[in-house]
């Protein structure tokens, strides 16, 4: 069976599937439920093309990761093949363990278990199964490979994933200031005391690539309708949990009950709950929300109603945190409307803040080699004064409440 398949990706054209180990993961079905994982979680309320999934978002990592391999070979940089296959596998997996509607579930439905916590435990379950094949792929994703720039690829301020999500992410929103160029970043990048650093003719799309990443999350990944229906989402599945747990009965998938029922963390993440979890996708969510809208609890029905119908809260955004008083207002105005509790008024009315620091000066940098061989971070490299600015992080509050009544 031909397994070199090609496949046709709107941003990069025609994508070659780099061995028969990769196509063989990709037919897996643990991967091909990506396909039913939105990329942006509830951004297609706001931008309505942005219905891309992080299948779409790790076949186009691996394109990149070809492509990085390749310049880092004609520079001289020494990959074996094992190496290679290793840094194919651990960017195609690397999102693996995202929930439905991406990152909405870890604060919902698992314990604080975060999305790269489950990609590892999927991972190391493949591993068995491929016979330990994945073995060295999963020594690079922990970073436990003595070869720090592969690590860089994988997870960095320049590394693949980022490459592809700002490109492919401003594609499908129609928001061109995120449009990066990163065949360009590719091609200038090098190795130099196995550290990742990009060439100094690179320093503009360095710049460029920043940019776009802070403005990509103000206008696109912390928008504020795209934030007040993520927030709805986790309230949603927080509710439906409180119901379970005094012993009302919902309508859902099994794999949504598993979840909804049981209290999981980490230490309960065996080899039964991994199947369960991947049977987990938005088509759970959305299914359960359209039942759940008729459902006789006043929280649950009015919140599944507001996303089903994207009839949202009202949000504001301020540069200050929000006074108690404000709070209090809309909290006790929606309690005396509808006869409802104080815990009950609060799934509506809630406060909470949202961070922007497009790049961080103390950890992971982007360092640039200079003609002369010296190496300095982009910051000080730079004759773009905003980039000191970019380090520090930008801290919003907002409060959401009610339109009018419910």
């Amino acid at each position: 069976m031909n397994k070199l398949k090609i496949l046709n990706d709107p941003i990069y054209g025609f994508i070659t599937i780099p061995s028969s180990l990769i196509f063989d993961l990709i037919q897996h079905k643990y991967f091909q439920r990506l396909r039913r994982i939105t990329q942006m979680g509830m951004s297609y309320l706001v931008y309505p093309g942005a219905h891309h999934t992080r299948f779409h978002h790790a076949i186009g990592c691996v394109h990149l990761m070809q492509q990085a391999i390749n310049v880092l070979r004609f520079k001289g940089v020494t990959i074996s093949e094992e190496e290679e296959t290793g840094l194919h596998i651990a960017i195609l997996l690397h999102d693996i363990g995202h929930g439905p509607f991406s990152h909405a579930m870890e604060h919902s439905i698992v314990n604080n278990v975060s999305h790269e916590e489950i990609s590892l435990l999927f991972m190391e379950r493949l591993n068995k199964e491929f016979n330990g094949t994945l073995t060295l792929a999963i020594q690079i994703f922990k970073g436990d490979y003595p070869r720090k720039f592969m690590y860089q690829l994988i997870s960095g301020q320049l590394d693949m994933d980022r490459a592809d999500y700002l490109k492919r992410d401003s594609f499908y929103t129609g928001v061109a200031e995120g449009n990066i160029n990163s065949e360009r970043l590719i091609t200038m990048l090098n190795v130099v005391d196995d550290d990742l650093v990009v060439e100094e003719k690179g320093i503009y799309s360095v710049e460029k690539f920043i940019i776009a990443r802070r403005l990509m999350y103000w206008q696109v990944y912390l928008h504020k309708t795209g934030l007040v229906a993520e927030q709805l989402l986790i309230r949603v599945l927080k509710r439906a949990k409180e119901l379970f747990d005094n012993g009302h009965e919902l309508q859902a998938s099994d794999a949504l009950l598993y979840f909804l029922k049981n209290k999981i963390s980490l230490d309960h993440f065996n080899d039964d709950t991994l199947d369960v979890f991947a049977q987990l996708d938005d088509y759970d969510i959305v299914s359960a929300m359209k039942y759940w809208q008729y459902q006789d609890d006043f929280v649950l029905r009015n919140l599944s109603k507001m996303i089903i119908n994207r009839n949202l809260l009202k949000i504001k955004l301020k540069n200050k945190s929000i006074k108690e008083s404000s709070l209090k207002k809309h909290t006790t105005t929606l309690m005396n409307t509808h006869k409802i509790t104080k815990a009950e008024a609060e799934y509506f009315v809630f406060t909470g803040s949202i961070s922007n620091q497009a790049y961080q000066l103390k950890t992971k940098r982007i360092n640039i080699l200079h003609k002369s061989g010296k190496v300095e971070d982009i910051v000080k490299a730079s004759d773009q004064l905003n980039l000191k600015a970019l380090s520090k992080t930008v801290t919003k509050y907002y409060i959401c409440y009610p339109k009018e009544t419910l």
